[in-house]
C-alpha cells in the first residue's frame, strides 16, 4: 500500500521514500510529512487493502477523464505510460477545475472539435482553424525569431481559453528523465490544456523550431477532439503521417507558399525554414509529401542535417528562470493572469492560489513580481 500511494507521487523521487523501501520501515513523523506532500490522507495507509485499491482506481479514472490512455503518435512506434506523466495530467485537470470555479467569464471552447468533421480538404481544414484563433500567418511569419513566432502561437491559444503549459524542470509535480515524448492535450469542454514537453526529443531538430511544430500539432489535435500523450518523430519520412501532419503542415507550410522555393541544397532548404520558422527537417519531410523533393534528395538532406545537428558545440547548462517566469511559464500566462484577477477580486485566497497554480514555490509575498511578469 506504500508505494501504491506514494509510487506515483511528487514524492516518489525523495531520500525518506527510497530510504523506506530500503529497509522496509518509516518513522511516523517522516510517512506523515511524505504524505502530506503527495496529497495522500496519511490514515488510507493504515486502511484496508480493498479500500486502498477502491481509491487508486478512483484517482485513475478521474485522470483518463482528462487523457485517453492510447499515445497519439506519428511516425513513431514509442509509447507513453500514463504513469509517467500521471502527477502532470493531475495537475492540470486541477488548475482547469480552478479556473472554472473561480472565472465566470469562461465560456464552451470553440476550437475543442472544431474539426471532428472533415472539411472537403486539408486546405480548407487548416484556414478554418486559423480563422477560428484570429491568427495572421503573414504576421507569424514576419516575426524576427521563431521564439517569437512560437509566443505569438501561444497567445493566440491563449486568447482563445486553449491553455498552454511549458516543461519546466523543479517547477512541475513530476520529473520527465527519460521519458520522451513531445507533449499532450487534456480534455475540458471550455479550458483544454497543452502540455509542451522540453529536452532533447532525439530527432536532431533545433527547439525553436520544432517547438513551434509541436504546438501547432497538439492545437490541431484539440480541434480534432483528441487528448492524448502525443509522440511524434519530426525527421521520418514516413508515408502514413496522417491527415493531422498533413493539417499542421499546410498551416505552417502552405502548398501554394512552399512551392515558390527551391529545395536543391541544404542552403536552400534553410532558407525556407527560416522563411516559415520551422525546421529545416520539417521543410525537407513536406516537400517530399507534396512531391516537390524527391524521396531519394529528401533522404540525403536529413542525413546532412543530422550530421550537422551532432557535430554542433553542445549548449552549456540552461539559466534556470526566476521562480515568477518558471510559474508563468509551467502554469501557462492565462492560466495565471485568469487566476491573479480572482484572488484580486478577493474571489480565490492566496493560499489557494499558491497551492494550485504556484505549487507552493511562491508564498503570498511573492504575487506583486508574478503579476508584472504576466503583464
Amino acid at each position: 500500500m506504500f508505494t501504491e500511494l506514494l509510487g506515483n507521487s511528487v514524492v516518489n523521487d525523495r531520500a525518506p521514500y527510497h530510504r523506506a523501501l530500503e529497509r522496509s520501515e518509516i518513522q511516523y513523523t517522516d510517512l506523515v510529512d511524505l504524505a502530506r506532500k503527495a496529497e495522500v490522507p496519511h490514515p488510507l495507509f493504515f486502511a484496508s487493502v480493498a479500500m486502498v485499491r477502491a481509491q487508486v482506481a478512483s484517482k485513475t479514472e478521474k485522470l483518463l477523464q482528462g487523457v485517453a490512455p492510447e499515445t497519439f503518435t506519428v511516425n513513431t512506434r514509442t509509447t507513453i505510460k500514463l504513469r509517467d506523466v500521471e502527477l502532470i495530467i493531475k495537475d492540470l485537470l486541477r488548475k482547469q477545475s480552478l479556473a472554472k470555479k473561480y472565472d465566470p467569464s469562461l465560456v464552451k471552447n470553440r476550437i475543442v472539435g472544431l474539426l471532428r468533421k472533415r472539411g472537403a480538404n486539408v486546405r480548407q481544414d487548416a484556414d478554418k482553424l486559423v480563422t477560428a484563433l484570429g491568427l495572421e500567418m503573414d504576421t507569424f511569419r514576419r516575426a524576427r525569431t521563431k521564439e517569437i513566432a512560437l509566443e505569438i502561437l501561444i497567445d493566440h491559444l491563449e486568447a482563445n481559453q486553449v491553455l498552454v503549459s511549458r516543461s519546466v524542470r523543479g517547477y512541475m509535480p513530476q520529473i520527465l528523465d527519460g521519458v520522451h515524448f513531445s507533449g499532450m492535450t487534456v480534455r475540458d469542454p471550455k479550458v483544454p490544456y497543452i502540455f509542451l514537453a522540453g529536452g532533447d526529443h532525439g530527432d536532431f531538430q533545433d527547439p525553436p523550431g520544432r517547438q513551434i511544430f509541436t504546438l501547432t500539432l497538439m492545437a490541431v489535435l484539440v480541434a480534432r477532439g483528441i487528448f492524448a500523450p502525443v509522440s511524434y518523430d519530426a525527421n521520418s519520412h514516413a508515408p502514413e503521417a496522417g491527415r493531422e501532419y498533413d493539417l499542421v503542415g499546410e498551416i505552417l507550410m502552405p502548398a501554394d507558399h512552399l512551392r515558390h522555393f527551391s529545395f536543391d541544397s541544404l542552403d536552400a532548404v534553410k532558407v525556407a525554414a527560416e522563411a516559415f520558422h520551422v525546421t529545416p527537417s520539417a521543410v525537407v519531410v513536406r516537400a517530399m509529401r507534396l512531391g516537390e523533393l524527391g524521396a531519394k534528395s529528401a533522404l540525403t538532406h536529413l542525413g546532412q542535417l543530422e550530421v550537422e545537428f551532432s557535430a554542433r558545440q553542445k549548449p552549456g547548462p540552461r539559466r534556470q528562470p526566476t521562480p515568477v517566469n518558471a510559474i508563468r511559464k509551467y502554469s501557462g500566462r492565462a492560466l495565471t493572469s485568469r487566476m491573479l484577477s480572482a484572488v484580486q477580486d478577493r474571489r480565490l485566497s492566496e493560499k489557494e492560489f499558491c497551492r494550485v497554480v504556484c505549487l507552493n514555490r511562491l508564498s503570498p509575498a511573492d504575487l506583486g513580481d508574478l503579476k508584472a511578469a504576466v503583464r
